[in-house]
């Protein structure tokens, strides 16, 4: 002002002005606000200079809001489950949210499992000659970080989980000759098991099947009349035991 040295005072107008105010001849951001690039990326304020005369100029600014780079904030995958017995088996995808669009990330494995898993071309597998087994293991413990562009950092804990597959057949733990004295009622028991922990289920075939009976449930067998070593010294039966797969 050509014509007063002092007493100018500054006010404030335009589409953005309640956020901004002057303080001591400063243009600042309100204490309880702070600026977004990703919410918005400039400002439009008008600014008018008042002297002690009452004489008026104005003119209107376009602040830009500077874009920094921020931490990712999560890493997602997008299945948790995978077969038994399959080597290399894929988990899902990897993802990482952040507001920062476009920014590219890298993973790291950490945890308690993370020797048994890779990750190839943003998917998390278990390594090509890895294959989980659900009797062995139902679930593994992964820690992914993903790292932006900037080297800034978020970490995300996964639980693995193994879909348990029929992939055994019951096998017979009892023997497959029995004695037993004629004229008597004594009782045969088949025992089967299954490392799938399968329910198991018993029939009768053969030769002299139709001599006997069985407990679908127990294996429990037992003859229809009682036998005589006189009539017949042997009888031959194929005992079957069904998993239900």
């Amino acid at each position: 002002d050509p014509d007063f040295s002092s007493n100018v005072t500054y006010t404030l107008s335009g589409a953005d002005s309640a956020n901004f105010e002057v303080i001591n001849g400063q243009l600042k951001l309100k204490d309880d606000f702070s600026a977004d690039f990703e919410t918005k990326s400039s400002y439009s304020i008008t600014i008018t200079a008042t002297d002690d005369a009452g004489s008026e100029a104005s003119l209107t600014y376009t602040i830009s809001v500077l874009d920094v780079n921020e931490s990712p904030t999560a890493v997602n995958l997008s299945a948790s489950v995978i077969d038994e017995n399959v080597d290399g088996a894929i988990v899902g995808d990897l993802t990482t949210t952040d507001v920062d669009a476009g920014d590219a990330h890298t993973y790291e494995l950490t945890g308690a499992d993370a020797d048994s898993f890779e990750i190839v071309e943003g998917k998390l597998q278990l390594k090509s000659d890895v294959s989980a087994d659900y009797e062995t293991q139902t679930s593994y413990s992964v820690t992914v970080t993903a790292t932006d562009s900037g080297g800034l950092t978020t970490a995300e804990d996964f639980t693995v989980n193994v879909n348990n597959l029929n992939d055994n057949s019951p096998s017979f733990t009892s023997s497959n000759s029995v004695e037993m004295a004629e004229n008597s009622n004594s009782v045969i028991t088949v025992e089967a098991t299954d490392a799938d922990g399968d329910s198991l289920t018993y029939s009768l075939s053969g030769t002299d099947a139709s001599s006997f009976s069985i407990n679908s449930s127990t294996g429990v067998i037992t003859f229809n009349s009682a036998p005589d070593y006189e009539t017949k010294t042997s009888y031959l039966v194929t005992v079957n035991v069904s998993d239900g797969t």
